[in-house]
């Protein structure tokens, strides 16, 4: 897959400035949300993105297609009705990990069980970031944080696993190290008929870091190069851990998308004979 030019990137944006901190790794990952849609010569009219509230929230002031900022862990839920609404469109649904796995947990389930036409792209940093450094569901036991000054007492929460448990067809997980390999990824799961969740492990140098690995993003990136295990590589069975987690295609099958099956119910409703 062909990385595009900054020039044809910057196309696809309404500004060149954003607000995240200094070595986050979201503005990577935006980019390579865009390098996808221009790989799969995607029409812009008919690309959507849907985002929540965090840090991963603020993708929608950014990109230049149509978006919506929604409230707290809703994203899922209001996609659903944009896709429902217009089955033409390619919708993206941005999230951080609090607001996919904690607030907007419920929709994740029901939205994997029903498959619906979404790719789900979950930009985890195992903290809340915007709100100052709180623990969050994949924070890791031991970790510190503003709310876990003397180490967290709960393990982190897999939400790849959840969505493969809750009836997702396509799950992924990628790096911003590995950029290429996660314009791919991102890609497959644009592509992929039914509901796709692509995780991708992004870094929070001003909290996550400070409080625990280190502050210094460069240094963060290359952590990411030691933790992450090609799926083919990584022992079946084997939790996720701080230390090692697969990274690829986690999950792939296929089918019905819920709007066909909901077409179907439509039709034997009108008597329409299929």
């Amino acid at each position: 897959m062909t990385r595009h030019a900054t020039v044809e990137i910057r196309e696809h944006l309404r500004s060149a400035k954003t607000l995240w901190c200094p070595g986050c790794t979201n503005g990577i990952v935006t980019r390579a949300m865009i390098d996808a849609y221009l790989s799969l010569g995607l029409d812009p009219e008919k690309v959507t993105v849907v985002a929540g509230i965090g840090c991963a929230g603020r993708i929608t002031a950014y990109l230049d297609y149509s978006t919506v900022h929604t409230a707290h862990g809703r994203a899922l839920a209001v996609a659903t009705g944009a896709k429902l609404a217009d089955p033409e469109l390619v919708v993206s649904v941005v999230m951080g990990d609090g607001d996919c796995a904690a607030i907007g947990g419920n929709h994740l389930i029901h939205a994997a069980r029903r498959n619906v036409d979404l790719t789900a792209i979950v930009f985890n940093n195992d903290i809340y970031g915007m709100t100052g450094g709180q623990a969050g569901p994949t924070t890791h036991e031991g970790d510190l944080s503003k709310t876990s000054p003397f180490g967290h007492p709960e393990p982190a929460f897999d939400i790849c696993e959840l969505a493969r448990a809750a009836g997702a067809t396509f799950v992924a997980r990628g790096t911003p190290y590995a950029y290429l390999k996660l314009v791919q990824l991102l890609a497959a799961g644009i592509v992929h008929k039914g509901f796709s969740l692509v995780e991708v492990m992004s870094n929070c140098p001003t909290y996550y870091g400070r409080f625990n690995r280190t502050p210094v993003p460069a240094e963060m990136l290359k952590l990411q190069q030691k933790q992450a295990v090609p799926v083919e590589k990584h022992k079946a069975g084997a939790p996720m851990t701080e230390e090692q987690f697969p990274v690829g295609v986690l999950h792939h099958v296929e089918r019905a998308e819920y709007l066909e099956a909901y077409e179907e119910v439509r039709r034997r409703a009108t008597g329409i004979k299929v």
